[in-house]
C-alpha cells in the first residue's frame, strides 16, 4: 500500500514524500521592486522537508499584482532575488515550484505602478474589498482585455516561467483557482465575453489552455502544474456548469503531459474522483475540510488512491517540520492568524520544530 511517506518522482525529481506545502500568500516581499528577501529564503528553507514546496503566488507581470508586498518574477532583480530562495531550499534537499498568479480584476490601482489598472476578461467588478496601504478599498471595474492584450498576457506567463527556471525553480504551477485571472476566464459571471475567449465552455477554457500550453512549450510540460478550484466562489466567482467546465478543461490538458494537476477541492468529491480518472498525471489534492484546516486525517487519501500528493496550507505555515510531525503523530503548533499577512519574522520563521 502506498502511503504519504513514500517517495514519488515528479518533474524528474525524486520527492522524499507525498506531502506538499500549499501556496500561501504571506505579503513579505519588502525588497525593492517586489523582490523576495533573505527572510523569505529562510522561511522556505525551513520547510524543505516537504516532498514539494509550491511558493506563494508570484505575479508574472506588474499589472498582475493584487495585494501589497507580493513578489514578482518579471524583472532581472526579481530573478536574482528568487535565486537566493531556491538555492536555500536546494541546500536543504528540497524541491520547489514557483506559483505564477495573475490576480486579474482582484486588486486596486493604488497597488499598481502609475497608469495601470486591474484587468479582466470582462468589465465586471468583483463584489468585496481588497486591503491596500490606505486600508480596505472596494474592487474597481477592471479593464476588459482585448484579444491582443490576452495574447500578451499569455506571453507574460511564458516569460515568467522561463524566468523561474533561470531563478533555479524546479518547475512552475499556474494559479487557475481562487477567483484570479485564469479562474475569471473559466467562470460564468466574471467572463461575459461573446468572442472566442468566452461564451460556451470551449471559449471559457481557452485562456487556461493557452496559458498552460505556452508555459509548457517554454520550459517543458514535465515542469508545469496547474491549480484549479472547481465551483469555488472565492473572490465573487460563479461557475454555473462547473462539472462540464472542468471535464472539458482536463480533456484539453491531458495530451500536454503536465507534471501535475493540483485540485483545491470544494464539497464536490464526486467531481474530484472523476478528474482523478480523467487526468493520467500526478494529482495533488488540497482536500475539502472546511471550516477546519487540512489535518493529519488527509494522509489516508493517498492510501485510498484518491490523490498522489496531499497539500497542506496553514498546518505547514505553523509547522516547518510538518512531515516529521505527521510521521510522529504530532504535536502540532497552532497557526497565529494575526501574523499571516505582512509583518516580520514573528509568525513566519519563528515557529519551533520538534527538535528545537
Amino acid at each position: 500500500m502506498t502511503t504519504a511517506f513514500d517517495p514519488i518522482v515528479l518533474a524528474g525529481k525524486h520527492l522524499a514524500n507525498r506531502i506538499a506545502m500549499a501556496p500561501m500568500t504571506r505579503s513579505r516581499a519588502f525588497g525593492p521592486g517586489a523582490e523576495p528577501t533573505e527572510l523569505m529564503a529562510t522561511y522556505y528553507a525551513q520547510r524543505a522537508g516537504a516532498g514539494l514546496i509550491v511558493t506563494e503566488g508570484i505575479q508574472p507581470s506588474a499589472v498582475g499584482q493584487g495585494y501589497p508586498d507580493t513578489p514578482g518574477l518579471h524583472t532581472p532583480g526579481q530573478v536574482a532575488a528568487w535565486r537566493t530562495v531556491t538555492d536555500a531550499v536546494h541546500r536543504e534537499g528540497g524541491v520547489v515550484f514557483a506559483q505564477l498568479m495573475h490576480t486579474g480584476r482582484i486588486g486596486h490601482p493604488s497597488l499598481l505602478p502609475d497608469g495601470l489598472v486591474p484587468v479582466g476578461p470582462s468589465a465586471v467588478a468583483a463584489k468585496g474589498q481588497v486591503y491596500t496601504a490606505e486600508g480596505p478599498k472596494d474592487f474597481v471595474t477592471p479593464k476588459e482585455l482585448s484579444d491582443a492584450e490576452i495574447r500578451r498576457t499569455v506571453d507574460d506567463f511564458a516569460a515568467a516561467a522561463r524566468a523561474a527556471v533561470e531563478a533555479g525553480f524546479d518547475g512552475v504551477e499556474i494559479h487557475g483557482a481562487n477567483g484570479y485571472l485564469v479562474h475569471q476566464f473559466l467562470s460564468t459571471n466574471a467572463n461575459r465575453r461573446t468572442d472566442d475567449w468566452g461564451g460556451e465552455v470551449e471559449g471559457r477554457i481557452r485562456f487556461a489552455v493557452e496559458v498552460v500550453t505556452a508555459v509548457a512549450e517554454a520550459i517543458g510540460p514535465d515542469r508545469v502544474g496547474l491549480r484549479i478550484s472547481p465551483a469555488n466562489p472565492y473572490n465573487d466567482i460563479a461557475e454555473d456548469d462547473h462539472r462540464d467546465t472542468y471535464r472539458a478543461l482536463v480533456a484539453a490538458l491531458e495530451p500536454i503531459g503536465l507534471a501535475y494537476l493540483h485540485v483545491l477541492e470544494g464539497p464536490d468529491r464526486e467531481l474530484t474522483l472523476e478528474l482523478r480518472e480523467r487526468f493520467t498525471g500526478t494529482l495533488v489534492l488540497n482536500p475539502f475540510t472546511h471550516p477546519e484546516a487540512t489535518g493529519p486525517d488527509a494522509l489516508a487519501l493517498v492510501e485510498e488512491g484518491t490523490a498522489d500528493i496531499i497539500a497542506f496550507g496553514a498546518l505547514f505555515l505553523a509547522n516547518p517540520d510538518l512531515p516529521a510531525r505527521l510521521a510522529a503523530g504530532g504535536p502540532f503548533n497552532t497557526p497565529d492568524t494575526a501574523t499571516f499577512y505582512g509583518g516580520d519574522h514573528r509568525g513566519y520563521t519563528d515557529y519551533p520544530t520538534l527538535t528545537a
